[in-house]
């Protein structure tokens, strides 16, 4: 279970129009990530605002980079995005179970 502190890093990091989408598009490529530079294109930023972006979500845990030559690739750190989602919902309606609308999906 992550710590309160941590889920409020994490959720910070989120909490910005530019790092969301980045994180969103993450989670959709996968563990495989995705190059820096195919993430600066497809959402239209210049790589000098990622690299902002970038240090912001991995300081907060929510992403990983590895270099592959002149490469960086970036993936969504899974295990962390899972850990705040089961913080979040712990205790969702009061734990019954039967009651909570959406079932979580676990990647």
């Amino acid at each position: 279970m992550m710590e309160p502190e941590q889920v409020v890093k994490a959720l910070a990091a989120l909490a910005q129009p530019t790092r969301l989408a980045i994180y969103r598009l993450l989670v959709v490529s996968g563990p495989e990530g995705l190059a820096a530079g195919q993430i600066a294109e497809k959402l239209k930023v210049s790589p000098a605002n990622m690299s902002f972006h970038f240090k912001t979500l991995s300081h907060a845990g929510l992403v990983e980079s590895k270099q592959d030559g002149r490469f960086v690739y970036y993936a969504a750190n899974f295990t962390v995005m899972n850990g705040m989602v089961d913080y979040l919902t712990e205790n969702c309606c009061g734990g019954n179970d039967a009651v909570c609308r959406t079932p979580l999906k676990k990647c």
